[in-house]
C-alpha cells in the first residue's frame, strides 16, 4: 500500500502550555504560573514549559494536570523500558512483560488508551497491540518526558482517555550551539540483570543557519534476578537494544524546520509463554483445549515453578522519518505554527524454537499542524488537523488479526480567558473520523468507520497568591480500536482466544454474545487544589471518569491459566484521587509525601475490572551539601483484594531506593552516580501486568554510571 501525503494529511494537537515544579525526577502542576525553586537559592524560581501543551510561555494559567521527568533523572533510575522509567509519577503504574517490553499505565488504564508521542507525533509501533510489544523508543536518548492526565489528552485523539506520553529528544535542533557544538555521553550498568548501557549524543552547527545532530546507544541485559525465585533469574527476561539517529536542522530568529531519521533494533525474551495451550481453540462461547478424544488436563500445583525454558524471542525493527518545524509570528494574527509528519516502517517476528512463528508489521505516516492565533480581547488559543494512515498485519502462528488499513482525520480547537486577575477559563473541542477498512480478509470481514465528538470545560479559581483550585470536566467519545474489533485467534502472549466486538459470523464466542457497536462516550470530572512556590507546595486532586459502553476483554470461558476472551460494551467507572505534597527545610534539604489509588468497576453488578493497579503510599528526602546530592525513596504498595474474575491476589510489598550522585569538573558537567533498587529484596508481583503471579519483577539492584556533557 502506499501512503500519499494529501491536502488533509496535518494533524493538529492542541496542548496547553505550562510550567512545572523542576525536580529532577519529577513535578507535577498544571498552569504556566507553577514554578519550581532553584537547588541552590530557594528564593529564586525557574520556568518549565510543557512541550505538549504548545501555546507558548506567556499563557498564564491551563487546567491539565501533568508530571515531567528529565532525560538524566531517567538515566538514572536504571531502567530499561518506558513504562518502567516512570512508574512511581503520580496516578502512574508500568504493564511489565519481563525485561524487555513495559508499556505506562495511567489511572488505570492501558494500552490503546495512552498514547506515546514523539514530539507530538505517534510511534506507530505495535505496542498498543500487545503488553509483550515493546514501545520503539529508548529511554537512554529522551531528553524529558511530559505525563499529560484530564481534559488535556483529548488534544492527541479520541483514544487517549487514559492519558498522554510525550517523549521529547533533540534529532532535530531547535536552537544553535552555543560553542558550535555540544553532546553528551552516558555509561551505566547494573547487578540484577548484568546490564551493559552507553549512549552518546552530538549537535553541532555547520553555518550560522543550519546544525546537525547525530545520537547512538545500545545495551544489553541478562536474565534478572528474583529473590526466592527456584531458578534465581528469570528465564526469557533478557533484552538487547541499538538505536541511532541523525538530523539536520534549519533554523532562524523565527524558528526552524528539519528532518530526522531513526532506526531501533531490538531482541528480547518473552517470559511467562506457555506453549501447552497451543491448541486450545472456541466452540461457540466455550473454550476447548486439546484434541476431540479426551481431556485436556492440567496440573498447575505450584504455577510460580513453570518450565520457562527455551522462551520466545522477539526481533523486532523500526525505521522512522521525522519533519518537525515551528515558526513565530509568520503572519498577521498569528502568533505560531508548529507541524509534525513522520513516516514509520515498522515490523517484528516472534521466534519460537529458532524459527519465525509470527511477524506483525506496521507501515504508515502522521501528519499535525497546529496554529496559535494572537490574543482576540481576552482569548487565546490554537486550533489544528491531524491526519494518520497505516497499514497493520499479522503473518503467522499468532496472526489474530486481518491486515487493517486505519485512516483518521481529526480538527480541534482550544480557547483561554482569563477573565480576572482570580478566575481563569478554557474550554476545547475535538471532532474526529476514522474508517478501519480490511485487506484481503478470507472472512471478508467488513469495514468499520465513524466519527468521535469531544469537549472540555475548565475553572481556575486563584483564591490566594499561588494557590489554586482547578475544577475541570470532559465529554470524550472513542471508536473501537482494530483490534477490539476484528480479533479473532490465539494470543499466547496474554494466554487468550480472542473474540472482538464483530457478530460471531465474522469473529467468535458465540451468536448469544453479539452486540450492536456502540460509541464509547466518557463523562470525566476532576478537582485539583494546588499550591506551586513557597517552603510547602502540594497538587491534590480526585477525579471520577464514567464511561457509558466501555469496551473491554469479557471472560467466556477459562481451562486452567488460559481464557476466551469476547471483546463487550458495559458501563464502567473510574474513581481516584493523586497527591503530592512537599517541603523544603532549608536549602539543602527537602521532603516530599506521595500517594494514589483508583479504583475501577462495571457499573451495573459492580465487578472490578481487571489488571487496576493497588493503592500507593509513600515519601522521599532530598539532600544537597556541595557537589554531592542524594534521594532516599519508600513507599508502600497494598495488596489488590479486588479482583476481576479469573484473577488472582497480588502480595503487598515495599520498595526502598536510594540514590547518590557527585558532580564534578568544569560546572559540574560530569557527574557519577549510584543507586539502589528495591533494597529490601522483596519478591514484587506487578497486578498491571498480564504475567501478574507468574513473573516476578526484578530483585535488589545496584545500578551505577557516569555522565559527562560537553
Amino acid at each position: 500500500m502506499s501512503h500519499r501525503f494529501h491536502p488533509l494529511s496535518v494533524a493538529v494537537s492542541l496542548s496547553l502550555c505550562c510550567a512545572v515544579t523542576a525536580t529532577a525526577a519529577h513535578g507535577s502542576a498544571d498552569a504556566l504560573s507553577d514554578t519550581a525553586l532553584d537547588a541552590a537559592d530557594p528564593a529564586r524560581l525557574s520556568t518549565i514549559v510543557v512541550s505538549a501543551l504548545g501555546v507558548g510561555e506567556d499563557e498564564t494559567q491551563v487546567a491539565a494536570p501533568f508530571s515531567l521527568v528529565e532525560g538524566e533523572a531517567i538515566l538514572q533510575k536504571g531502567e530499561g523500558t518506558l513504562g518502567d522509567a516512570l512508574n512511581g509519577l503520580p496516578g502512574v503504574h508500568s504493564d511489565t512483560f519481563g525485561g524487555g517490553a513495559s508499556r505506562p499505565v495511567i489511572r488505570g488504564q492501558g494500552a490503546p488508551r495512552v498514547k506515546v508521542l514523539s514530539d507530538g507525533a505517534s510511534l506507530l509501533d505495535a505496542s498498543d497491540i500487545s503488553p509483550d510489544h515493546a514501545v520503539s523508543a529508548d529511554p537512554l536518548l529522551l531528553q524529558r518526558v511530559e505525563v499529560l492526565r484530564g481534559p488535556a489528552t483529548l488534544l492527541y485523539g479520541s483514544g487517549a482517555v487514559g492519558g498522554v506520553v510525550n517523549l521529547l529528544d533533540n534529532r532535530i535542533p531547535t536552537e544553535l550551539p552555543e560553542d558550535g557544538f555540544d553532546g553528551s555521553i552516558a555509561l551505566r550498568g547494573n547487578t540484577v540483570a548484568n546490564e551493559r548501557a552507553v549512549a552518546a549524543t552530538l549537535t553541532s552547527a555547520i553555518s550560522d543557519r543550519l546544525a546537525t545532530h547525530a545520537e547512538f546507544s545500545t545495551r544489553d541485559a541478562d536474565d534478572y534476578r528474583v529473590p526466592g525465585w527456584s531458578e534465581r533469574r528469570v528465564e526469557g527476561s533478557f533484552s538487547e537494544s541499538t538505536n541511532a539517529a541523525v538530523g539536520l536542522s534549519w533554523i532562524t530568529d523565527t524558528g526552524h524546520i528539519g528532518l530526522a531519521y531513526s532506526r531501533r533494533d531490538d531482541d528480547y525474551g518473552l517470559p511467562g509463554h506457555d506453549h501447552e495451550y497451543g491448541d486450545c481453540h472456541p466452540h461457540a462461547a466455550s473454550l476447548h483445549c486439546g484434541g476431540h478424544d479426551h481431556d485436556h488436563g492440567h496440573d498447575h500445583t505450584d504455577e510460580h515453578d513453570r518450565d520457562h525454558a527455551d522462551a520466545p524471542t522477539i526481533d523486532l525493527e523500526s525505521r522512522r522519518f521525522d519533519l518537525r518545524g515551528e515558526f513565530n509570528d509568520p503572519f498577521i494574527g498569528i502568533r505560531r505554527i508548529r507541524f509534525r509528519a513522520s513516516h514509520t516502517d515498522y515490523f517484528h517476528h516472534e521466534i519460537e524454537h529458532g524459527r519465525i512463528a509470527t511477524t506483525f508489521r506496521n507501515t504508515g505516516h502522521e501528519e499535525r499542524i497546529e496554529v496559535q492565533h494572537e490574543p482576540l480581547r481576552n482569548w487565546t488559543g490554537i486550533f489544528g488537523i491531524q491526519h494518520s494512515d497505516t497499514r497493520f498485519s499479522a503473518e503467522g502462528v499468532e496472526a489474530f488479526l486481518p491486515t487493517v488499513d486505519t485512516r483518521s482525520t481529526g480538527l480541534f480547537l482550544i480557547e483561554h480567558l482569563d477573565f480576572s486577575d482570580r478566575w481563569h477559563f478554557e474550554v476545547g473541542a475535538r471532532h474526529e473520523w476514522i474508517k478501519h477498512d480490511p485487506r484481503n480478509d478470507p472472512r471478508a470481514r467488513p469495514g468499520v468507520d465513524g466519527s468521535a465528538t469531544s469537549f472540555s470545560g475548565a475553572a481556575i479559581w486563584s483564591f490566594a497568591p499561588d494557590t489554586s483550585l482547578s475544577l475541570a470536566l470532559t465529554r470524550s467519545e472513542r471508536l473501537p480500536h482494530a483490534q477490539e474489533l476484528y480479533a479473532r485467534g490465539i494470543h499466547l502472549a496474554t494466554n487468550t482466544w480472542e473474540c472482538g466486538l464483530l457478530p460471531n459470523a465474522f469473529t467468535c464466542g458465540g451468536a448469544g454474545n453479539d452486540a450492536a457497536l456502540e460509541t464509547e462516550t466518557s463523562r470525566n470530572a476532576e478537582l485539583t487544589l494546588r499550591r506551586t512556590t513557597g517552603p510547602l507546595t502540594y497538587s491534590v486532586g480526585a477525579f471520577i471518569n464514567h464511561v457509558d459502553d466501555y469496551i473491554h476483554a469479557r471472560t467466556l470461558d477459562q481451562d486452567g491459566d488460559f481464557r476466551l476472551i469476547k471483546y463487550s460494551q458495559r458501563d464502567a467507572e473510574f474513581t481516584g484521587f493523586e497527591m503530592e505534597v512537599g517541603y523544603r527545610f532549608s536549602e539543602q534539604f527537602s521532603g516530599t509525601l506521595f500517594a494514589d489509588r483508583v479504583r475501577a468497576e462495571l457499573e451495573d453488578d459492580g465487578a472490578p475490572l481487571p489488571r487496576i493497579p493497588a493503592s500507593r503510599i509513600g515519601g522521599r528526602l532530598n539532600g544537597e551539601w556541595r557537589a554531592f546530592s542524594g534521594e532516599i525513596e519508600y513507599y508502600a504498595i497494598a495488596a489488590q483484594e479486588r479482583l476481576a474474575e479469573f484473577e488472582t491476589r497480588t502480595p503487598a510489598h515495599n520498595m526502598l531506593n536510594l540514590s547518590l550522585r557527585y558532580a564534578f569538573g568544569s560546572e559540574g558537567r560530569t557527574s557519577l552516580f549510584l543507586r539502589g533498587s528495591n533494597l529490601l529484596d522483596e519478591q514484587i508481583w506487578n497486578h498491571a501486568s498480564f504475567l501478574a503471579n507468574v513473573v516476578p519483577l526484578p530483585g535488589r539492584n545496584i545500578s551505577m554510571g557516569l555522565t559527562h556533557r560537553f
